[in-house]
């Protein structure tokens, strides 16, 4: 599945989340990742980020996208981060 994940997390937990995210998706902005992951390694980046997170404090928000079949994908201004495998 494709994913597009963008979060707004505590600054002391920041830090932890952006790393555990790299693992699994591609970093393209502040808070914004996306991606392709199977089933499984979704449930385990879910799982690890609800370890990581307060949920009381903390917000992410995951979209699945079924089919890029219409997906554009445009950048104005500059590309944060430089990826081959980005949606």
């Amino acid at each position: 599945m494709n994913i597009i994940l963008v979060y707004d997390i505590g600054e002391k937990r920041v830090q932890k989340v952006h790393k555990l995210l790299k693992r699994y998706l591609n970093w393209v902005q502040n808070s914004v990742f996306e991606g392709e992951l199977t089933e499984g390694r979704f449930e385990a980046m879910k799982i690890e980020l609800e370890d990581r997170i307060k949920e009381e404090e903390d917000s992410v928000i995951i979209y699945k996208l079924g089919s890029l079949k219409y997906t554009e994908r445009e950048i104005v201004g500059i590309e944060k981060n430089f990826t081959d495998n980005l949606l």
